[in-house]
């Protein structure tokens, strides 16, 4: 498993990343989604001697493999199983008053997609998940069981941006009184069934945007980084720097609302940085990449 979730691994938007942060020596950063790694490594290597990194993350196979991976830097990082919504609690327990740069990516890692076997993906059969913590709330499965055919609608609409939320529902809907929504194949054909062919997408797969709408739904994940962003100012010294990545609008609007609020500070990407050529062609997944910075307001320490 960790040399093929090594071999998959490509962590988007590397360069652009560090040259936003700019790691030093004797800087302490945070790493909000460690995934596999790729990130947190090239921070601590361009932090050495002495920079210090704290690393979270609620997979916890994506922990133990990052651990493994990174476990030559030692005590200059602390990793941590616990969601980035949490960094302000943590460094509080660890006593760290305040961090030089912050780095969130809100993507789905390689491993989670190619290799969990949670669902995430209608590109394999997998009971359906997508819990990103298995320690934490409801499956995917149980929330299609749960929710009421309007609760479905509500979500594949708000969180998928999905126009057709009303006829899924009413599919799932229909479905689940003779057998439960179990696995990511049926999932997908019934939401294929669901919708008139002349309404699929060209270009992705029709089920894409339900998928991503469970997903948000089962790991809170707009409320994370929204508690996150309100956090992010008093965890910063002065002259640091945050950089998030997300990949939908819904994460975007809210990363840029926030940087552009003030609350102490200053946004340093007017319009986000988005992969290049190479990158998309190297990382498919890149294409939807969009890195936007802020910066502390304050003198640099």
């Amino acid at each position: 498993m960790a040399a093929e979730a090594a071999a998959i691994h490509s962590p988007v938007l590397l360069a652009e990343v560090m040259a936003a942060l700019a790691p030093r020596p004797g800087g302490i950063y945070v790493d909000g989604t460690l995934g596999l790694g790729g990130h947190s490594e090239t921070i601590l290597r361009r932090s050495s001697p002495d920079g210090r990194l704290i690393a979270f993350d609620w997979d916890k196979e994506a922990l133990n493999l990052a651990s493994e991976r990174l476990k030559g830097f030692g005590e200059r990082i602390t990793i941590l199983r616990r969601n980035f919504a949490e960094i302000a609690d943590a460094l509080a327990e660890l006593a760290v008053t305040g961090v030089d740069g912050i780095l969130v990516d809100l993507g789905m890692s390689s491993l989670q997609l190619d290799l969990s076997g949670r669902g995430f993906s209608f590109l394999r059969d997998e009971p359906l998940d997508m819990r990103m913590d298995s320690r934490r709330g409801q499956s995917a499965a149980d929330l299609l069981a749960a929710a009421s055919e309007e609760e479905l609608a509500d979500i594949f609409f708000y969180y998928g941006e999905e126009k057709q939320a009303r006829r899924i529902a009413a599919a799932i809907a229909e479905a689940r009184k003779k057998s439960p929504v179990q696995t990511s194949h049926g999932l997908a054909e019934l939401v294929a069934r669901a919708i008139p062919r002349r309404f699929h997408p060209p270009k992705i797969h029709v089920a894409t945007k339900v998928f991503q709408a469970l997903r948000i739904a089962v790991n809170s994940e707009l409320e994370n980084l929204s508690k996150f962003l309100a956090d992010v100012p008093a965890l910063l010294h002065p002259g640091g720097k945050v950089a998030v990545i997300s990949f939908h609008s819904l994460e975007d609007v809210l990363v840029k609302r926030a940087f552009r609020a003030g609350h102490g500070l200053s946004e340093k990407t007017k319009h986000p940085i988005v992969a290049g050529d190479e990158e998309i062609a190297r990382n498919p997944r890149a294409r939807s990449a969009r890195l936007r910075v802020a910066e502390k307001n304050g003198q640099e320490r």
